[in-house]
């Protein structure tokens, strides 16, 4: 063989991967994860797989296993432009964990997978730290995930996030669609803003060709607050608070997580065919930074309210002489419920009045 024909030394470094940078992020992200353990979590990290005991659950008739996978979308986007990454890993737990709660699943355990251009510890180290702080809302442990490092595919600073949640219900206990009677009542759980949906379109008519100085000035549209914050307000956690909820008694019929496709296109998930959820347009508050982006794109009321949640993050439903019951036990684990609608007969869909 010619000399120059020899083959060349090529490190995994050389070609893009610093194992080394990924270790000290492991260390890095330990505290945040050992911080959501519950008692159920064997082992800790650094494991092929997660472990975790089902012991304590064998008590219940029939226990069900609920699981759900989603992301952040492209709200990521508008956190990397800012460089702020420390909170949209509690907007990755709770577009999970609050699909899995809608039929009285308590979040068990919950996994991360971080695909980035460049790993960097200083990066990924506030977006665990993030999820973990979701975990702790949920009350579900951080048993595992994945840092996986792209280059040549992804460039160096961007990153995208996928969530796993497994949650648990005995199936006695579920609730959904099946329960929901005429006349039941609908309660909405404000929102804390925009959430996790709707992003393609805020990034299109309010953030895009603006600087970050222009991003981070404050508005008085927003009541003073600017669009960076605005925008990147994390998504509200309700399935914590809903779990304790339904194991104090509050008797709830179904729920609907209000995520992309607006309360239109959710609410409907929660009823049965034969019956309709009829909502009172403009009896609660729509945050400021929603109707920003109403008028910014110009959107109609039916548009609007296919595209963003309005200001409701979850809807409770609930037999009308359950009301102040359900109500008083939603406001105990800090939430302000109130009437949005009520269940008519119908199609299955959503109306508005």
């Amino acid at each position: 063989m010619a000399e120059n024909d020899a083959p060349k030394h090529v490190t995994y470094e050389d070609a893009g991967v610093d194992t080394a940078e990924g270790a000290r992020a492991v260390d890095a992200i330990k505290a945040a994860v050992a911080s959501t353990n519950r008692p159920e979590v064997i082992g800790g990290l650094g494991g092929f797989g997660s472990c975790f005991s089902m012991a304590g659950f064998k008590d219940m008739e029939d226990p069900v296993l609920v699981s759900g996978t989603d992301g952040v979308g492209t709200k990521l986007a508008i956190a990397q432009l800012l460089d702020r990454n420390g909170t949209v890993g509690q907007d990755l737990v709770a577009m999970c964990v609050d699909d899995v709660v809608v039929v009285g699943a308590e979040p068990l355990f919950f996994l991360d997978y971080v695909a980035i251009g460049k790993l960097k510890a200083e990066t990924v180290a506030p977006i665990i730290a993030g999820i973990a702080d979701g975990c702790r809302m949920s009350g579900c442990a951080l048993v595992g995930g994945e840092m996986a490092e792209h280059p040549g595919v992804m460039a160096a600073g961007d990153y995208d996030l996928a969530g796993f949640v497994v949650g648990i219900v005995d199936r006695p206990k579920m609730i959904g669609p099946e329960l929901v009677r005429e006349g039941d009542v609908i309660l909405g759980l404000p929102s804390s803003g925009i959430h996790s949906n709707g992003y393609s379109l805020v990034r299109k008519v309010a953030i895009e060709g603006k600087t970050v100085e222009e991003l981070e000035t404050p508005l008085e549209e927003l009541g003073g607050e600017s669009l960076a914050d605005a925008v990147l307000r994390p998504t509200t956690i309700y399935a914590g608070g809903l779990i304790r909820a339904l194991k104090a008694g509050a008797s709830i019929h179904a729920m609907a997580h209000i995520t992309g496709g607006g309360i239109t296109e959710n609410l409907d998930r929660a009823m049965p065919k034969h019956l309709d959820a009829l909502v009172d347009r403009g009896i609660w508050d729509v945050p400021p930074v929603i109707e920003y982006m109403i008028d910014a794109a110009g959107l109609t009321d039916d548009e609007a309210y296919r595209t963003f949640n309005m200001g409701v993050g979850m809807a409770v439903i609930c037999a009308p002489d359950d009301v102040d019951d359900v109500a008083e036990a939603l406001e105990a684990e800090g939430f302000s419920p109130f009437v949005m609608g009520e269940v008519v007969a119908g199609t299955g869909k959503v109306c508005y009045r």
